[in-house]
């Protein structure tokens, strides 16, 4: 059994949260709850929709999101999204890409909507991904989806519109929105969760919408006899409720409020240029060090595919990354272990906004010392 040694204080990050999500939540956030009249109060209420008016104001700014999209709010993470783009946003059919957890559980969700046809999915294995492609009229596809990153394997995707007539391109930017530009003309809904790169906690989505999609829900929403749709998952409700600045339930006001301040310190350090800027010199700190270090290699073989917020890197030499992973944890170093059941012996790294590079710097020393003393 391999016994690593114990990591001096000095060496070790001022902040050792590292997680792929939930993410490093910063002092800042947590005091931002302390404000009056937020916690505890009406979500229906001036005060609280303020936050939500400031919140939509500050990522149209950070998203540069396009005039005539809206940014839609709804209770539920992600996840709740892929129910709610199978009730409102697929009319019939839908490809996929998936080369991830992430990607397939939404094609999953599709595959076992009752009203919905059997989707089309092109998958790559992790580590990979694939482009979708228009399909033939004759599959009636109207919907195409990928994941623009996916946290389970550490691959970013080009974000693209699928150049079909009449479908829309529903892109899952959860893991990556906040953190890399992104042309969102090219996309009908760019949804995220707030515990990523927005550092914020789970219990909502947030989807940018183009008049297509809205359109879209409209319609479907509103056909005589037609599918059933809870009104949880009322992509029509979501829209309305969002324009009055709320969401249909009481949401997680904690959450508003700390993605509210994440974004705003967002647009102060700069916005995206400035944001970006700091990802990419974090991840690649990291994928330049694993490929000079003679155990180590990128799980993402393909540079050009290797994310700017999840870095994945493989160790290849007899130390399992799992008893790594338990001893820096033992050291407040945490949740840097791989994906479940992807990968054959990695770690995973969230280098996100909120991360500082001292600290990811701490930590590639702090894995250089443990490996040097058992190699």
């Amino acid at each position: 059994m391999v016994v690593f040694p114990d990591i001096a204080p000095v060496l070790l990050p001022a902040d050792g949260r590292f997680g792929c999500g939930p993410s490093k939540v910063r002092p800042d956030q947590l005091q931002a709850l302390f404000t009056p009249l937020l916690m505890g109060t009406s979500h229906r209420a001036a005060p609280v929709r303020h936050v939500v008016a400031s919140f939509k104001d500050g990522l149209r700014s950070l998203l540069s999101v396009p005039e005539g999209y809206e940014i839609v709010l709804g209770n539920g993470g992600a996840s709740a999204f892929w129910d709610v783009a199978c009730a409102c946003l697929i009319d019939s059919r839908a490809a996929f890409g998936s080369w991830g957890a992430f990607g397939a559980k939404f094609a999953l969700e599709a595959e076992r909507a009752p009203h919905l046809r059997t989707p089309l999915v092109d998958e790559a294995e992790a580590g990979s991904l694939v482009t979708l492609a228009p399909r033939d009229a004759s599959e009636g596809v109207d919907a195409y989806a990928y994941p623009h990153n996916e946290t389970s394997t550490g691959v970013a995707s080009p974000v693209y519109r699928v150049d079909a007539p009449g479908a829309l391109t529903l892109v899952d930017g959860t893991s990556i929105a906040g953190a890399a530009p992104v042309d969102l003309t090219r996309v009908d809904a760019y949804y995220f969760s707030l515990q990523k790169a927005l550092g914020s906690d789970g219990g909502l989505w947030v989807a940018v919408l183009s008049p297509a999609a809205i359109e879209r829900a409209r319609r479907i929403e509103a056909a005589p006899q037609g599918r059933w749709i809870p009104q949880f998952l009322s992509l029509s409700a979501a829209i309305d409720n969002s324009r009055k600045d709320q969401t249909l339930n009481t949401p997680a006001v904690a959450t508003i409020i700390m993605a509210q301040r994440q974004v705003a310190w967002l647009n102060e350090r700069g916005g995206m240029d400035a944001v970006a800027a700091h990802c990419a010199q974090a991840s690649s700190l990291i994928y330049d060090w694993a490929t000079a270090h003679p155990a180590l290699s990128p799980f993402v073989t393909e540079e050009a595919w290797r994310s700017p917020v999840t870095a994945t890197i493989e160790i290849n030499a007899d130390v399992k990354a799992t008893d790594l992973a338990a001893h820096l944890r033992a050291h407040e170093i945490v949740d840097i272990g791989a994906y479940r059941g992807v990968g054959a012996n990695q770690l995973r790294i969230g280098t996100w906004p909120s991360v500082e590079i001292s600290d990811v710097e701490a930590l590639l020393e702090c894995i250089d010392y443990c490996l040097e003393q058992v190699l």
